[in-house]
């Protein structure tokens, strides 16, 4: 499947969580607390992916970080001279 067929499909459980978002508010009222925040949530849902499909139209989809190799040699010990351990002071002091 390509991008704007998943785009589509999601696009599709959205409409139609919002189609029985609309039966439960029906039946349950659309005051209480609990039902707002789903609908909100929906909402959300539906902007994120009203993004995404621009980002997929532009080209612009959203692309990994690079990675960064960090070494495992130990650093220049001269990188702390008169600096404090934190939570214990400066090295030539003594904790209370």
């Amino acid at each position: 499947m390509s991008v704007h067929d998943d785009i589509a499909s999601v696009q599709r459980s959205l409409d139609e969580l919002n189609r029985s978002l609309g039966r439960l508010e029906h039946q349950l009222g659309s005051n209480g607390l609990e039902m707002r925040r789903v609908r909100m949530d929906a909402d959300h849902l539906r902007e994120s992916l009203g993004l995404l499909r621009d980002a997929a139209d532009n080209g612009t989809a959203p692309r990994r970080p690079d990675l960064v190799t960090i070494s495992d040699t130990p650093y220049d010990r001269s990188l702390w001279i008169d600096t404090d351990d934190e939570g214990l002071g400066a090295r030539d002091r003594h904790a209370p």
